[in-house]
């Protein structure tokens, strides 16, 4: 993606952003890779803003929309604060919130944030007024014709579980970044994706289950959605490897590997 600073913008989309921020004192890319072609961090008289958008005519420029969209009913993320368009430019404003990214390994102290994270997740429906293709359609092609409903749900699910998109604050608080992906899905999802990430961390799919099961939604779930989601998600993401290879897909990918055989040993096991 051709990326752009902030002052090669358009006097007119600077000024545009200005009228929300005030003058932008400096303005300094992100710690980590954005998938966006403008990411800045913005300093004003009255503090910080994270801001990232696109040229108006891209393709893609409704996902920007989408994401702030959701973002503005999603719990545990940080605030839309403005849009501006101007110069050919779509550009939003977001909090920026002061953290770190969570540590997922064996013992850290940050997986009880996590639990709570996923729990508050849970508890959120899809907003009636946004749409946008369910879970089980972008996963169409892995799934049957005929998708179970426990595949099917309403929650609103983040569905990019990476710990790049999640910051701990001072507060001790986990926020989540990115809703672009966001889809309604099983409120238990969420959960769910975050299963390979702590095993990709280091834990043993039991471990990661563990701590899965201390979200009531997930330790509710019925076995057998579960099995299928594991193995939806080791399909999907052996796929992705193969064509759309990038440089995380090959760990990530075992660690679904090994969550869906030990779903299939729990089962085994159980019968």
């Amino acid at each position: 993606m051709n990326r752009i600073e902030w002052q090669d913008l358009p006097s007119a989309t600077r000024a545009a952003v200005e009228r929300h921020t005030g003058p932008v004192k400096t303005a300094e890319n992100p710690p980590h890779g954005v998938m966006s072609q403008l990411a800045c961090i913005v300093r004003t008289a009255t503090g910080r803003a994270f801001v990232k958008g696109t040229h108006q005519d891209d393709p893609q420029a409704w996902v920007y929309r989408h994401e702030a969209d959701v973002t503005r009913f999603a719990p545990r993320a940080p605030k839309v604060l403005w849009e501006a368009e101007a110069g050919g430019w779509l550009l939003y404003g977001y909090e920026y919130v002061v953290g770190r990214h969570p540590d997922l390994n064996p013992g850290s102290t940050d997986l009880g944030p996590l639990v709570r994270t996923l729990a508050v997740l849970s508890d959120a429906s899809w907003p009636e007024t946004l749409r946008k293709k369910p879970l089980h359609s972008r996963w169409s092609e892995f799934l049957p014709a005929d998708v179970p409903s426990y595949l099917q749900g309403g929650g609103l699910a983040h569905t990019d579980m990476s710990p790049h998109n999640m910051l701990m604050t001072p507060a001790g608080d986990l926020l989540l970044l990115d809703w672009a992906l966001a889809c309604p899905a099983p409120v238990w999802a969420d959960t769910a994706l975050t299963i390979p990430r702590l095993i990709s961390a280091g834990h043993a799919p039991k471990q990661a289950e563990t701590i899965a099961r201390q979200v009531p939604v997930y330790r509710a779930a019925a076995p057998a959605a579960v099995d299928v989601f594991a193995h939806t998600v080791y399909t999907a993401w052996a796929d992705w490897e193969r064509t759309r290879p990038m440089p995380h897909r090959a760990a990530l990918t075992a660690a679904a590997r090994d969550w869906a055989a030990y779903r299939d040993s729990v089962a085994h096991v159980d019968t």
